[in-house]
C-alpha cells in the first residue's frame, strides 16, 4: 500500500511540474548559465520549487535531491530525486523531447520513477517491488527483443557529453550498431521502454539525470547498469547502458570493457 501512496504523490509531483512547464514553453525566457555551463532558466526553478512544496507537505521526512535547489535531508532513508527539466536545451529550443523527471529511491536503489513529457502528454511510470511494471499514461509496455549488437537502434544526446575516453569506447560500440540516433535525453529511455529503441548509452549523468530511469526500464523488461555491469545506485559514476534485450546489453558490455575509470 506505500508504494501506491507514493506513487499518488508522484503523479501529483509531474502534474505540478507539467502545470508550470506548459505555462513557460516556447515563451521568451531568460537563460542562465550554471557553474558547470549547462542552461537554467525560470522554468526549471518555478517546476522544482512546486514539487518540493508537495514533498514537504506530504512527505516531511523524507529526503530532497534537486537538481536546481539541491540537497534537503540528506540523511533521510527515502530520497526523492527531482529534475525538473530533463533536455533544457530542447526546452529552450521549443522542442517536446525533455522530461520532468521524478525518482524514489530507498536503501540506495530507485524503486518508482516517472518521465513525464507535459506537452506531448506522454507519461511513463515504473514501479520495483510490490506491484512492478511499467506503464505509458496507464497501459503497461514491455521492451522488445533484438538479437544482437548489429540490429539495434542506439540512441544518445549527445557525443559532445562523453569524455574523451567515454567517446571512443562510445565510438567503438556505434560502429557496430545498426544505426545511431542524436538528442533525445530522457525521451530515449521511454521509448526504449516501450519497444521503440534498444540501446541507450550515456557517461556524465548525475543521479538526477538516471534515478527515475531505472524502474522505467527494469520495469519494462530492459536492463540498466553502469558500465561496468553494476546496478546504478546512490554514488554510481554516472556511466549507464540500457538495453530492451539482455544479449545486447552483455555485447555491449564487452565492447566497453576497456574503458577507463
Amino acid at each position: 500500500m506505500r508504494l501506491a501512496a507514493d506513487l499518488a504523490v508522484a503523479s501529483r509531483l509531474a502534474d505540478a511540474a507539467g502545470e508550470v512547464l506548459r505555462r513557460h514553453f516556447r515563451q521568451r525566457l531568460d537563460v542562465e548559465a550554471k557553474a558547470d555551463f549547462s542552461p537554467v532558466t525560470v522554468a526549471d526553478r518555478e517546476a522544482e520549487a512546486a514539487m518540493r512544496e508537495i514533498l514537504e507537505a506530504d512527505r516531511p521526512k523524507d529526503g530532497i535531491v534537486g537538481e536546481e535547489f539541491g540537497v534537503t535531508r540528506p540523511e533521510a532513508r527515502r530520497l526523492w530525486v527531482l529534475d525538473p527539466i530533463d533536455g533544457t536545451r530542447a526546452f529552450i529550443a521549443g522542442r517536446a523531447t525533455f522530461g520532468t523527471l521524478i525518482a524514489l529511491i530507498e536503501r540506495g536503489l530507485p524503486v518508482l520513477g516517472i518521465i513525464d513529457q507535459p506537452i506531448a502528454g506522454e507519461r511513463w511510470v515504473g514501479q520495483l517491488g510490490d506491484w512492478p511494471g511499467t506503464r505509458l499514461n496507464g497501459v503497461p509496455i514491455r521492451v522488445r527483443a533484438c538479437p544482437g549488437l548489429q540490429a539495434a537502434h542506439l540512441a544518445t544526446t549527445h557525443p559532445a557529453a562523453f569524455s574523451a575516453v567515454g567517446h571512443a569506447a562510445f565510438h567503438r560500440v556505434a560502429r557496430s550498431a545498426r544505426d545511431t540516433l542524436l538528442g533525445g535525453d530522457c525521451h530515449n529511455y521511454g521509448l526504449l521502454a516501450a519497444g521503440h529503441l534498444d540501446l541507450v548509452i550515456e557517461e556524465g549523468l548525475k543521479l538526477y539525470d538516471w534515478a527515475a530511469l531505472v524502474p522505467v526500464v527494469l520495469g519494462a523488461g530492459g536492463v540498466m547498469t553502469d558500465w561496468r555491469g553494476e546496478p546504478l545506485r546512490v554514488g554510481s559514476a554516472g556511466a549507464v547502458v540500457a538495453a530492451g534485450d539482455r544479449r545486447v546489453h552483455a555485447e555491449v558490455l564487452a565492447q566497453l570493457a576497456t574503458w577507463g575509470p
